[in-house]
């Protein structure tokens, strides 16, 4: 790792790794990464010593990386989706999540300092992630990591709240005494959708494999159906005003439009964007994906009444103070199941692409 020192300050070690602590800030100029430098499986994972640490814009913020989850939409990355978008751009650095602490900050940040605890998420198009000592985010994709909670536990919040934050919150406008629908609530997701409905005061009912029951019924759900051995359609009863359809795929999306009342909102995490792009390039890609959703949308609001919307993760400054606040509250928290030190991401990547770990894993960092 090479660090930049300033003659201005002081320096002095601040710990075994030789980070130079100068002044109140970090000057660091590379710092160990996992890179992606082709699509593949696991093994194409390369931890590489001296990657560049680009200069801070005036509203970024360094942060030293203490945890980062591993995300649904690292595998998929990492295995070629969103290839039209990102394959130009390799190598790149997966990594969504990250708990740390702030190195440095740009000229233009405030909110944030030297020192302080934080966590926070990459939008999903980000090309530099957090799979490295030192990672790069913008002050509004930052907040202060909840007191209550340890680094690891932390990395695991922002990517998964934010995007069911964005889904209930900002699209459906979930209220007070509505009948919310979870589809999958048994994922990092799906769990932060039916803690942060029923913060609200909503009524959760939720679909899940076996295993992930008690789990769900202990974040809140009011109804927890194994969708493996039950019938969905006929063991839940009544409508719903709003559905997140995490797993997706049309028999899941006509069975939870077919759920909704009329001014009801459907959300999936699971939209054709990406796949349309990938299959005719970003320059038609695009435009096709546009027409789709434009279509659906038209279809069932004629057809059923209801909106019908493809949701992502989005940076919202405010989402993730409310989100610190539940966490804070202990009416957040999404469990972790294992943690693997950085040196062992392709072991921790080969893990959940063999489906033996379900639950959320984290990649430490000394």
């Amino acid at each position: 790792m090479r660090i930049l020192r300033s003659r201005s300050f002081r320096a002095s070690v601040s710990d075994s790794n030789y980070h130079f602590k100068v002044g109140f800030r970090r000057f660091v100029t590379s710092c160990r990464a996992v890179v992606l430098p082709r699509f593949g499986g696991p093994e194409v994972l390369e931890l590489r010593p001296n990657v560049k640490v680009p200069d801070l814009k005036p509203h970024e913020v360094l942060v030293r990386t203490r945890a980062v989850s591993i995300n649904p939409l690292d595998t998929r990355m990492r295995s070629g989706y969103g290839r039209s978008i990102f394959e130009p751009l390799l190598p790149l650095i997966l990594g969504r999540d990250i708990s740390g602490e702030v190195a440095a900050v740009g000229d233009s940040v405030r909110g944030l300092s030297v020192g302080q605890e934080v966590f926070g998420a990459l939008h999903p198009t980000a090309v530099r992630g957090t799979y490295a000592d030192y990672a790069i985010l913008s002050d509004e994709e930052l907040a202060p990591k909840p007191a209550s909670v340890t680094h690891v536990e932390a990395s695991v919040i922002p990517f998964a709240a934010l995007t069911a934050w964005r889904a209930l919150k900002s699209t459906a406008r979930i209220a007070e005494g509505q009948r919310v629908l979870v589809v999958g609530g048994g994922g990092a997701v799906g769990l932060a959708a039916i803690q942060i409905s029923v913060a609200k005061g909503c009524h959760v009912t939720t679909t899940c494999g076996k295993q992930s029951i008690d789990r769900v019924l202990a974040a809140g759900a009011e109804q927890a159906v194994d969708y493996t051995a039950e019938d969905i359609e006929y063991v839940i009863k009544g409508k719903f005003d709003a559905v997140l359809d995490t797993i997706g795929g049309p028999e899941t999306e006509r069975i939870s439009i077919n759920f909704l009342k009329r001014g009801g909102h459907y959300m999936t995490l699971q939209g054709e964007a990406a796949s349309l792009t990938d299959r005719y390039g970003i320059a038609f890609g695009l435009p096709v994906a546009t027409a789709v959703l434009l279509k659906k949308q038209n279809q069932y609001r004629c057809s059923h009444g209801i909106e019908y919307w493809w949701t992502y993760m989005r940076a919202d400054s405010e989402g993730l103070f409310e989100i610190r606040k539940l966490s804070e509250a202990g009416k957040l928290n999404i469990p972790v199941e294992k943690t693997f030190p950085i040196t062992q991401v392709i072991e921790a990547h080969e893990a959940k692409e063999k489906k033996q770990i379900h639950g959320k894993v984290v990649l430490k960092f000394d």
